[in-house]
């Protein structure tokens, strides 16, 4: 059974601060159930975007597994931004959590699927 997105998220903020990134909610969706987007922002202005793995794969199920929305992984900040504004034209109960970090980490470890 998943954690619902609103506490799954504040954990997320906490380990990213205890890391030294700062984190904000950008986006506030379905408290239970909402997707979760995350955006790393590193000082150059570029930025990463990590969203749910697609359902059935690798435990993504049960387990919160993300995946690189782009290619190259850092984008324009304004090239995520405009990916973020589609997705939330789609899904209006998305979440968007948005870290700064000098090093660009997205502190989702084993989480993150290649």
């Amino acid at each position: 059974m998943r954690l619902k997105s609103e506490i799954w998220i504040k954990a997320y903020l906490r380990r990213c601060v205890y890391n030294g990134a700062m984190g904000v909610i950008a986006r506030h969706g379905d408290d239970d159930a909402g997707a979760i987007f995350i955006k790393i922002v590193r000082p150059d202005k570029m930025a990463a975007v990590f969203s749910p793995a697609p359902a059935g794969l690798d435990e993504a199920d049960i387990d919160r597994r993300w995946v690189s929305r782009f290619k190259s992984e850092f984008v324009p900040e304004a090239e995520a931004d405009e990916m973020l504004k589609r997705e939330a034209g789609f899904d209006s109960d998305i979440w968007v959590v948005e870290i700064e970090d000098r090093e660009g980490r997205h502190f989702l470890g084993d989480e993150l699927m290649k």
